[in-house]
Formats: structure tokens, sequence, C-alpha cells
């Protein structure tokens, strides 16, 4: 008996993870359908996905940029409808016709799609962190009521969830402690006296994994292993003290779970998104990822360490963060991405991302926030907060 393809939407399709997403449903023609692709500037890069895969919508996040893409469909004889905007991403996100949702936009921005397609019971592909950071409970609550089946894109929370048993309801009873690891980036044994020094360039040349821009100053500065901590403390439903994170350079361990046993199972593989990617998009079945194999005779030695406190101060703001009012997750999210954004634009220092988040989340205190639109006045508010504060710290 033939089965009917999963017809997939990839937010955020020009991106890394988007990228090798579309990688891994060329492999598989016969499992899957591109349904619908977006993208926020690169409109080449996105005429060439619409050429190859033929999805029925592409959405871009501008209007110029829309009419641009829509004109070149055009002179290519490309049918591929363009929409433009927040609501198309929500539509495309939802549509009835969609089986699966890659999230793969970086930022807050993905949290409205992600929210749809949860309210819609897709299998949501989760590879936005925001979702979670941001999103929280309420977040939680729309996968739970809407039927949506939540399957982790991170490479560490992937591997959590390839080591627990199927069956979330055992979970709370077998759960002693969830071990996230981390590469520890490319300042890992850097004296921390001299990360004023760090250049935009050097931040992004991870040792290990290939990263956009955001994500690889989060992973020097170890604000993405924080982001994680938030995001397995809602996905797997435990406490911010049965969460620790190890340092592991090779990033071939991808994380752990002890058990109540003392035991601990670990997921390996080699750094290649493509894995948890095919994993999202096939489980609970196997598909063939394109990553290259772990040749354990080849392997050299494990290391695991613990994090350096003076080196990543950021990441003990992730329990800060979980033990103070709800939505505080949400204000340290917002003013990581103006840190990070000013880092990259050269206009505050590497060493100084930290302190403009410790001081956002001094200035900026929530009230549960209950709805989409307290979110979002709650990330503006903190953003707002945060750029005062990058001027202030400005190089």
């Amino acid at each position: 008996m033939n089965t009917p393809k999963q017809r997939v939407t990839v937010l955020g399709s020009t991106g890394s993870v988007g990228v090798s997403t579309l990688d891994v449903i060329a492999r598989h023609p016969e499992r899957f359908e591109v349904f619908a692709l977006s993208a926020a500037t690169k409109v080449d890069e996105l005429l060439a996905q619409c050429a190859r895969f033929s999805p029925r919508f592409a959405v871009m996040a501008s209007a110029p940029h829309a009419a641009l893409l829509a004109e070149k469909l055009e002179q290519n004889n490309l049918p591929t409808r363009v929409l433009m905007g927040d609501d198309a991403l929500e539509r495309i996100a939802s549509d009835d016709e969609v089986d699966a949702v890659m999230a793969a936009i970086v930022g807050a921005a993905g949290l409205a799609p992600c929210l749809a397609a949860a309210r819609a019971g897709k299998r949501l592909l989760l590879a936005n962190k925001e979702a979670l950071v941001v999103g929280g409970e309420l977040f939680m609550r729309t996968v739970q009521e809407g039927g949506a089946t939540l399957l982790p894109i991170d490479s560490e929370h992937s591997a959590i969830f390839q080591s627990l048993p199927e069956d979330p309801s055992t979970w709370s009873r077998r759960i002693d402690k969830i071990i996230l690891t981390a590469s520890g980036g490319p300042f890992r044994t850097r004296a921390p006296d001299t990360l004023g020094a760090v250049t935009p360039e050097q931040a992004c040349a991870h040792p290990n994994w290939v990263m956009g821009r955001k994500i690889s100053v989060d992973s020097a500065t170890m604000m993405n292993k924080a982001l994680e901590v938030i995001e397995a403390r809602h996905l797997f439903g435990v406490s911010p003290e049965q969460i620790e994170v190890v340092i592991h350079p090779q990033s071939v361990v991808h994380s752990m779970v002890q058990f109540t046993d003392a035991s601990v199972i670990a997921q390996l593989g080699t750094p290649d998104m493509r894995v948890p990617i095919a994993v999202g998009l096939a489980w609970p079945e196997r598909i063939e990822s394109g990553a290259a194999r772990l040749d354990f005779r080849q392997m050299g030695s494990l290391t695991f360490d613990a994090p350096d406190p003076a080196l990543f101060p950021g990441l003990g703001l992730a329990w800060q963060a979980l033990r103070a009012a709800s939505g505080t997750t949400a204000v340290l999210n917002a003013a990581n991405e103006v840190a990070v954004a000013a880092f990259l634009d050269r206009r505050l220092r590497f060493d100084r991302i930290h302190a403009v988040n410790l001081e956002t989340l001094e200035a900026i205190l929530p009230s549960k926030p209950a709805s989409l639109a307290d979110l979002l006045a709650l990330d503006a508010s903190a953003r707002e907060a945060a750029n005062a504060a990058a001027a202030r710290f400005a190089a």
C-alpha cells in the first residue's frame, strides 16, 4: 500500500536549518513534498528553492522582497504563489493540507507561526528556541490543546528526546537529571580578561557546527546553552535543578539523561543538523539523513568539563530567569537578541553582551503574560530597555 506523502512547510528555509531540512527532504521524494517555504530577505536563494521543490506558496517578510520574488518566479515560468508578512507565515503553518512544519525562523519573530501550527495540531519540528523561551507555558499549553506533535530539532533536545521512553507520562518518575552537552564554542580555553577584543568574525567561527551568525555568537557566550536549559525545562517537565550543563568539546555526545536508577543513556553522532532533522521528519521511524557515520575505531578521547562561570557568565541567567516571575525568560531572550545584534554591528564589545542582558533583567519586571499579545508587548519593552543599555555600554 502506498503511504501518502507528508506535506511540509519550512519556515526559514534559506537559513542553515532550513537548507539542511530541504536536503533531507530531497533524499526521500517518495515520503515528503514541500508545501510552502519562507524567507526574510534572501530572494535569490528562495527562488532557487522554489525552482527545485515547486512549493505551492513562498512567503517573504516584506512587500518589496515579495514583489521581487514574484517577478523572478514569473520570468522563470514557476507556478509558486508569493505571499507576504506575518499573517502569511501563520497561514502556511496552519493550512489544512500541511502535515509537518519545520519552525526554523530565528528569534521571537518565529513565535506566532509556531503557535499557529500548534493550534492546528501539526507535527511541529521545533528549531526555534524562542517559541519555548518566550512562549513558555503558553506555548506548551497550546501544543497540548491543539493536539500537536512536538519534536525538538536542537541537537541537544533531540538527543534527550531520543534517550527517553516513548511514553511521556513515564518521564517524571524516571528522570533524575538531564545533562546538556556544550562544545564551549571557540573561546572555551581563552582567558576571560581577553574577551573584550573578540571580533564578530572570531565569534562566528564555530569549531564544530555550521550555523547562522546569531546562534554562533550565542554559542561563543554559551547563551545558547542558557536558552536550551529553559527549553529543556518546558519540553521535558523537569525542574531547573534537574538540568546540568557540561562542556564536551568533541560534540559527539549530544546530550544525556540520568535516570533514577543512576543509569545514563546518551545519544551520539556526528555534529550534523541533518540527523535531528531526519529524526523529526520520520519519527518514530528512522530514515537516511546524509550525515557521516561515527567511526569509533578512529575516534580520540571524549572529554567533559564544568563550564567556567568567569568565561561564560550568561549561562547562570537561565536558572535565575526560570526561578523568577513568569515572563522573565522572554525578557532575557529579547535582551540577548538586541545585545548580539549590537555586537555583530560592532556597536558593542563581546564581553558587554552579558552586561546588557543583566541590566535588562533588572529593568523589566514582567507580570504573568497570558496571551501572545502580552508576550509581544513584554518583548517590545525588553528590547527598548536593552537598546538603551547597549547604547550606554557602546564600544
